[in-house]
């Protein structure tokens, strides 16, 4: 398959000037899957499935827990803001693919990691008071983290975090096979 396949692809990228870098090319079973741009591809028995990559939720992670641990003596409102267009940029990037699973468990750590930081900050409080102080409940979900704010005009209104999995999942749209960008006929 190699020797058919490859040789196809060399010169369909030659045409358009670029070439298949030897050291990150990988011929592997689909049903093995690879990571391409942060997405996970494989075939599950008769399906095609794309998934973000395992590296890339585990990375995210790791950069959402390593905010909140820096951010001691910040803020509520201050680190929601900085969390909050990480969250939206990251979901935005996976939504159309098969994600509602993964979304469900970025949420449950972020979820885990907020929760060890209200604790650090109020080490003499117990569990029952740093839940109605940083944790609302919205939709059923009694763990969305928030804060309550009196604007200048004295009004009150709360600051949310951004949950992973209220993202809406939006498919990608099948265009007409026919319908290429190297077809003449379509330029």
């Amino acid at each position: 398959m190699e020797e058919k396949v490859k040789p196809v692809i060399e010169e369909f990228l030659s045409k358009r000037g670029l070439k298949l870098s030897k050291e990150k090319t990988t011929i592997t079973h689909i049903d093995q899957g690879f990571d391409f741009l942060g997405y996970n591809i494989r075939k599950y028995k008769e399906k095609l499935l794309i998934k973000p990559s395992k590296n890339n939720i585990k990375t995210f992670l790791a950069n959402i827990r390593d905010i909140i641990k820096r951010a001691k003596a910040t803020r509520t409102e201050d680190l929601i803001n900085i969390l909050n267009p990480k969250i939206r940029g990251w979901t935005n990037y996976y939504r159309h693919v098969v994600s509602k699973a993964v979304f469900s468990k970025v949420d449950n750590d972020i979820f885990l990691a907020l929760w060890t930081w209200a604790k650090r900050r109020h080490r003499n409080k117990g569990r029952l008071w740093i839940a109605k102080k940083y944790f609302c409940a919205v939709n059923g979900d009694n763990r969305v983290f928030y804060v309550g704010l009196v604007t200048h005009q004295g009004q009150c209104k709360s600051l949310k975090l951004l949950n992973a999995n209220a993202t809406p999942i939006k498919r990608h749209i099948k265009i007409r096979a026919e319908a290429t960008p190297y077809d003449p006929k379509y330029k």
